[in-house]
């Protein structure tokens, strides 16, 4: 498949920087980073999103606890928040004692209910060289420790289907790298899991049933569908455009969820509100 984004259709519209896109309980979840604020809807539903938090700071990725609440990673304040039934937010891991640079997407490893969090490693925006940044594993208590470092900014990552493999965006890297899950938590045998197509900037990711990785490429403005190994099977273009996030669901888990925007630039945003979320229709659902 090798499509344009005007083959999908508008599923919400007017966000400022749509991050952290998750299928859960039949609704579509989602950061608008650039406000802090954390939606979900139902995408066969003529019903607005219904707003499930507000975080200090850029909210970005989201997660699901093993006793079910909701945690955001709130960047600026370099926390993960927990967030109860009624929408208040407690600080879940306070990594502001240790990590200078923003946090950055998360994911929870269903097998476990630890989390893993990656942070730029520098100031982006405000034009600091880069340098490479740290991977943390959170546990159910919120206490955490270092588990990787020296990742080209480390961000979206996934648990491959049937394994105990973690696969890490490393952005301005270019190429996803991959981990072996220990069963403390710790993450071992390093090794490139695909170096991506010349230009690619991989940023927000999901995985499908056949553990390929769809990938997001913010500076290039394409969705990818990637194999181990770096095979590209499937394409879809968003020209202009940065693709920031993507997820498989909808009833049969099908349908893809591709995030974009005009610009990653928070005063860019704050004046277009260009963001959108689209979906596709996909062959191979998520798991």
């Amino acid at each position: 498949m090798h499509i344009t984004l005007d083959s999908a259709t508008d599923v919400v519209t007017d966000i400022r920087f749509p991050e952290g896109n998750r299928w859960h309980d039949g609704r579509l979840w989602y950061s608008d980073m650039h406000t802090g604020q954390v939606f979900s809807l139902d995408p066969a539903s003529t019903a607005a999103p219904r707003m499930e938090a507000t975080v200090d700071g850029q909210s970005s990725g989201l997660g699901w606890l093993a006793d079910g609440r909701l945690i955001v990673s709130s960047m600026e304040s370099r926390t993960v928040v927990a967030v109860d039934d009624v929408g208040d937010t407690s600080v879940f891991a306070d990594l502001s004692g240790v990590e200078s640079s923003l946090v950055n997407d998360l994911v929870v490893d269903a097998a476990t209910g630890r989390t893993y969090i990656g942070a730029f490693g520098y100031d982006l925006y405000g034009g600091e060289e880069l340098r490479p940044g740290p991977l943390y594993v959170i546990e159910q208590d919120g206490s955490f420790r270092l588990a990787a470092e020296g990742l080209v900014f480390p961000n979206s990552a996934n648990v491959l289907p049937g394994t105990r493999t973690l696969v890490v965006s490393e952005t301005w890297g270019g190429r996803l790298t991959a981990f072996d899950i220990e069963p403390d938590g710790s993450l071992t045998g390093r090794r490139e899991w695909a170096a991506l197509p010349g230009g690619v900037t991989p940023d927000g990711s999901t995985v499908d049933r056949d553990g390929a990785v769809w990938v997001c490429s913010v500076d290039t403005g394409e969705f990818l569908r990637v194999l181990e190994g770096g095979e590209v099977t499937d394409r879809i273009d968003a020209p202009g455009l940065c693709a920031i996030d993507c997820a498989l669901g909808g009833e049969d888990g099908r349908t893809l969820y591709l995030a974009t925007a005009d610009s990653y630039d928070p005063a860019t945003t704050a004046q277009t509100r260009a963001g959108r979320i689209s979906a596709v229709r996909v062959a191979v659902p998520g798991w």
